[in-house]
């Protein structure tokens, strides 16, 4: 979910300066031998990989992908389901999978580039080199979910607060949370209502990462990412609980930054 920073720029973004841009702040490098297009989570937005460019391979250029209804997309109408989010995003980002791309997604993010690497195979006969999917179960191990899209303000309030994942001086923020609410409810509808559907593998290899101390996932369910793929899996822990993205993003970038300086070279 969002930290307070980003509530607060949500908050203050007119309405909108480039409708339709499903890049956010995107400067092309001619340079550039891989593209790395990252999801956000629930509720989150682009900004919590703005400083990834930082820790990554000269050679990889970073595309952070923007959803409709927030940020300088903010006047949109929010996509409240999984099927109909990754048809947009596959008809917004099929201009940019003019070189070798790759996938990276946290927890709502995952499925949603897992689902959109499906899409393009079907659509465009297209995948990305390497899909890495973060701090979420494979889709297949999806058990039951509670609707919590679809609770009244105050209950669904109640839950945000049980979650922890939204910052009290938002919750305490009346005119903050008529902005952000929306938003989450639409990305808890985007993640509540996913039905899986069986498909053949990817053949592309895929690296699942999670946080030890994760209560929403663990080691089995990481682990049954192996049967999306006939290309090789990796499995990676890394201390922390959901959002070790955050307290552990120098281990995580690290083991990205191996990994995609070999993907590089290998387009050469």
């Amino acid at each position: 979910m969002y930290s307070s920073v980003q509530y607060k720029h949500a908050a203050s973004v007119a309405r909108p300066s480039t409708t339709g841009s499903w890049l956010f702040s995107y400067r092309p490098d001619s340079r550039a031998k891989l593209r790395l297009f990252c999801f956000p989570y629930a509720g989150g937005g682009p900004k919590i990989y703005s400083k990834w460019s930082q820790s990554l391979p000269s050679s990889v250029e970073l595309a952070l992908v923007q959803f409709p209804g927030r940020g300088n997309r903010f006047s949109e109408p929010l996509i409240t389901n999984l099927p109909d989010l990754v048809r947009a995003l596959a008809q917004g980002l099929r201009p940019y999978f003019d070189k070798p791309f790759v996938f990276f997604g946290h927890s709502m993010g995952a499925l949603l580039s897992f689902e959109l690497a499906r899409h393009i195979r079907k659509e465009f006969d297209l995948l990305p080199m390497h899909l890495f999917v973060s701090g979420r179960v494979a889709p297949n191990k999806i058990g039951l979910r509670r609707a919590l899209h679809a609770l009244p303000e105050p209950e669904f309030l109640e839950e945000l607060r049980s979650l922890n994942g939204t910052p009290k001086e938002v919750l305490d923020a009346p005119e903050l949370l008529q902005l952000v609410i929306p938003v989450l409810r639409a990305d808890f509808a985007v993640n509540e209502t996913y039905v899986y559907l069986p498909e053949r593998s990817l053949d592309c290899p895929i690296t699942a990462f999670g946080g030890l101390q994760d209560d929403s996932t663990n080691h089995e369910r990481l682990e049954a990412w192996q049967e999306h793929t006939t290309a090789g899996f990796v499995l990676r822990m890394l201390p922390g609980d959901h959002f070790y993205i955050n307290s552990a993003q120098e281990l995580l970038l690290g083991s990205l930054y191996k990994d995609l300086e070999k993907l590089a070279i290998k387009t050469t």
